[in-house]
């Protein structure tokens, strides 16, 4: 769901920072608070040891660190260091993610855990309601979990993935992440973090990911293959895009069902599309990306796509 900040905070909170989940318990550790524009795109802030005093929500958290303007009384996210969420009738907001997933609770309901990866995003919603996971955080969700609760990590291999499912296997191991290999498909209950590798045409079944092909609005990623893999379609946040030769590119994305844990997929239009994906699989080239696409060259397009320009220059590369 979106984190709108209707959520977030009430105005007694504000006042008096009672109640809001300071003070009482042991302070986190391993925190890190990152605020960014358009998707990741610009980074404002990014704090790898905030001002943390005692047990913080993720609301407490931001206002101990930043200048936080409300509206509606105090009930929404206005600004950031002054820097408004809401201007007119143009649809941007603040929303905000942990581990790389969008809470389900408001900010002034969520504790914040150790190693926790709290990311505040302010961009434009119009082609989706909600991006409820992202790949940004990593290795979160997978070092640490969600909740505090670290999940069972599950590399799923599609028969034609080929090399691709070890190298992204590896990474998670090198990573600090036990991850089983599976076979794509072998089922599993709600509570297990799914990587699924391989051409799109073989992971295109799977119900966690099947949504990326109706586009953001369902799936919250800025990209879409055709049924076939024949084609790609990168995004800008306005939803413009044409679709394009797909041989040889790929897609590190997460998407999310409900209340389940997310599921990743690293994918291609072919079995070079997956070796190129699987390359990126790392923090160095997913870090503060909503999700990325992989180009045959080896180039890599966060997305969404930041203008018509931009979309211009990658389908050129083709």
């Amino acid at each position: 769901m979106r984190a709108l900040p209707a959520y977030f905070l009430a105005l007694f909170c504000l006042l008096t920072l009672a109640g809001c989940g300071l003070g009482a318990g042991r302070a986190p550790k391993g925190v890190r608070l990152l605020v960014t524009r358009e998707f990741g795109a610009r980074v404002l802030h990014d704090a790898s040891q905030p001002q943390i005093n005692g047990q913080e929500t993720v609301m407490s958290l931001l206002l101990r660190n930043y200048s936080v303007s409300t509206r509606f009384g105090g009930g929404f996210v206005q600004s950031i260091d002054g820097l408004a969420g809401h201007e007119g009738d143009r649809p941007v907001d603040w929303f905000y993610y942990v581990n790389g997933v969008e809470a389900s609770k408001g900010a002034a309901a969520t504790n914040v855990h150790p190693g926790d990866h709290i990311w505040w995003d302010r961009h434009d919603w119009s082609q989706t309601g909600a991006s409820a996971a992202v790949v940004g955080s990593y290795p979160e969700p997978f070092l640490n979990g969600l909740e505090g609760k670290r999940l069972p990590v599950r590399v799923e291999c599609s028969r034609d993935a080929g090399k691709a499912c070890e190298t992204v296997a590896h990474r998670l191991q090198a990573d600090g992440v036990p991850a089983a290999l599976g076979g794509f498909g072998s089922g599993g209950g709600p509570a297990i973090l799914r990587v699924l590798v391989g051409t799109w045409p073989a992971l295109r079944a799977d119900r966690g990911v099947a949504q990326i092909e109706r586009g953001p609005r369902a799936s919250g990623v800025y990209a879409t293959f055709g049924p076939d893999g024949k084609t790609f379609t990168t995004l800008t946040a306005d939803g413009a895009g044409a679709p394009m030769n797909a041989s040889g590119a790929g897609l590190i994305a997460a998407t999310r069902t409900g209340e389940e844990a997310p599921v990743w997929v690293v994918t291609g239009a072919d079995a070079a599309g997956v070796q190129h994906a699987a390359a990126d699989f790392n923090e160095a080239q997913l870090r503060d990306h909503f999700a990325l696409a992989v180009l045959p060259d080896g180039k890599t397009a966060p997305l969404p796509i930041a203008s018509p320009a931009s979309l211009l220059r990658l389908k050129s590369t083709r």
